[in-house]
Order: C-alpha cells, then sequence, then structure tokens
C-alpha cells in the first residue's frame, strides 16, 4: 500500500493555511473536473485525488490524525507513528481492500472501518454461532450523481486474494454521510451465524464552483462594483449548465439570490435551491486616470472623503 502525500497531491505547503488549502484546491479542480477536463480519464483520476487530498486536509481532525500517524520512509512506502491504523485487520479480522469507491486504501486504512468475528464456547467447549461483523468503505459521490443517481461497480478484495466484485445502485437524492447497505457481504459468521453487512458511506465530493447545504446548492459570484450598482444579467454555473441570473440594481455585497430548483434532489424528486452570493471584487492596481475618475465617481454619489480631507 503507497503513501500518499497529500500536501503534494494538492500542492501545498505543510503549513499551508485553510485558505490556501481551499483556494489551491477549487483552481485544480476547474481544471481537471469531468466535465471540463481535455482527457476525461485521466481527468476524473486526477479529480478523485484532488477530491482525497483535500477530504483530510480540509478537515482539522482528519488533517491532525493523517500528520500524526502516517509518515513516509526513505526507500518508499510508510509506517504509523501512532499505533496500527483503523482499517488494518487485527485478531479475528480478515483484511479488506475496496476498489471503485474512488478512495484510495490508504485513506480507507486510516479513515475506513471494518470489522471482524469470533465464535462464542458454550459450556463443554461446543462453539456458539454468531452473526459476522459489518464492513464499511467509503464512496465518493459526485454532486452530478447524487443529483441524478448512478451504477457504480465496486471490488471487495478479502483476505487470500479473493476478489468480489458488486454492483452498487447510488440514488438519486443521496446525502452526506448516507450508508447504502449491501446485506449479507461483510464477514461471514462463525459456527454457522449468518454473514455481516457491508456498508458503503457516501462522501460527496468537492465541486469548485458549488457548496453543498442540505438539499441547497451555494455558489460565489464575483461581481465589478458597476454591476452591483447598476444591475447586470450574469452567468452563473450550476449541475446541469450555465444559467443567466439578474441581478437588480443596488444589491449588496453578502446578499443571496435565489434560482429556484437548481440545488440538489430530494428523496421525492423535488429539487433544493441554488444561492448565488454576492461578492465585489475590487480592481487591484489602477492607473492615475482611473483613480480620478473613481474619486469623481464617489464625489457624485455623495461619498464623504475621510481622514479630516
Amino acid at each position: 500500500m503507497d503513501y500518499k502525500n497529500y500536501y503534494e497531491v494538492l500542492g501545498v505547503a505543510k503549513t499551508a493555511t485553510p485558505e490556501e488549502i481551499r483556494s489551491v484546491f477549487r483552481k485544480k479542480a476547474r481544471e481537471y473536473h469531468p466535465d471540463v477536463a481535455k482527457d476525461k480519464v485521466k481527468g476524473a483520476e486526477k479529480f478523485k485525488e484532488l477530491n482525497e487530498a483535500y477530504e483530510v486536509l480540509s478537515d482539522p481532525a482528519k488533517r491532525a490524525k493523517y500528520d500524526q500517524m502516517g509518515r513516509e520512509v526513505p526507500g518508499g512506502g510508510y509506517e504509523w507513528a501512532g499505533g496500527a491504523p483503523r482499517g488494518q485487520a487485527g485478531p479475528g479480522m480478515e483484511e479488506v481492500h475496496f476498489g471503485g469507491t474512488g478512495f484510495s486504501d490508504f485513506f480507507e486504512s486510516m479513515f475506513g472501518g471494518m470489522g471482524g468475528v469470533e465464535g462464542m464456547r458454550a459450556a463443554g467447549g461446543r462453539r456458539m454461532a454468531r452473526r459476522g461483523a459489518d464492513v464499511e468503505g467509503d464512496l465518493m459521490v459526485t454532486l452530478e450523481e447524487a443529483m441524478q443517481g448512478s451504477s457504480r461497480e465496486v471490488t471487495l478484495q478479502r483476505g487470500g486474494g479473493r476478489v468480489e466484485t458488486y454492483r452498487v445502485k447510488v440514488p438519486a437524492g443521496v446525502r452526506e454521510g448516507q450508508r447504502i447497505r449491501l446485506a449479507g457481504r461483510g464477514q461471514e459468521g462463525a459456527s454457522g451465524g449468518e454473514a455481516g453487512d457491508l456498508y458503503l458511506r457516501v462522501r460527496l465530493a468537492r465541486h469548485p464552483d458549488l457548496r453543498v447545504e442540505g438539499e441547497n446548492l451555494l455558489t460565489d459570484l464575483e461581481m465589478g462594483p458597476w454591476e452591483m450598482v447598476g444591475g447586470a444579467t450574469v452567468p452563473v454555473k450550476t449541475l446541469e449548465g450555465t444559467v443567466m441570473l439578474k441581478v437588480p440594481a443596488g444589491s449588496l455585497a453578502g446578499q443571496k439570490l435565489r434560482l429556484r430548483g437548481q440545488g440538489l434532489r430530494r428523496e421525492d424528486g423535488s429539487r433544493g435551491d441554488l444561492y448565488a452570493i454576492l461578492e465585489v471584487v475590487v480592481p487591484g492596481a489602477v492607473g492615475a486616470e482611473e483613480k480620478k475618475l473613481w474619486e469623481e465617481l464617489g464625489k457624485k454619489s455623495g461619498w464623504q472623503p475621510r481622514g479630516g480631507e
């Protein structure tokens, strides 16, 4: 199992701030998102790698665990600095590896879950039947899949190299943290006990432009000061393409404009909304002529000079 250097995947320093990590992720995710990548196959794989790295480094608890527990060793591979990883098999447990979930074995070994079972002995040494333990893994689901639903092929490699393949249905309207159950696909029971279940825990892939809030989506919409003052009709990215949004004159920074029915799908088939949050982008360095024009505009707008002028 190869060590995953999530800082290298994103291209940030270990001292990077949450804001720096988010900014770099959004930039790279836009480049490799399956909808825009020139090479769809390589783009999809890179997008998954970026999402896995961001899933860890954007979460303070996961990032702390990653920094403290795992470390790369010379010559390749890695070792655990803080004890055995969560996914490592112990006494009475069968080690399993997932494929097709969107997450690497390395991620699952740190943040995934598995179980095991040992038969119990009754009086006289007779073994009692006991149900097998459930097995858990993470399943990366894009927002597009969450809205439309999809079918995924997931593999499970058990101890001894035995590989099982399952067709998993991702229902439309699925949510972060929801578990998809495959009955009887967990660990085998002991002494004739029934098998446990396999649970795939949904992790919504981070979108470069959209954020999830329940069934609603949020997006930051950059606006020029002149557009906020005079109003404008601007393009907004949605999960199904681009729509035009009318921004009223006199709008304020931080104001939310709703695009009804452009959010995620609910279980009953209805849709949430998409909220565009207005963000004013001020020109950076300006020349003397531009500065003079801004000052004149301020005077005409009744803006009072500051600093005792």
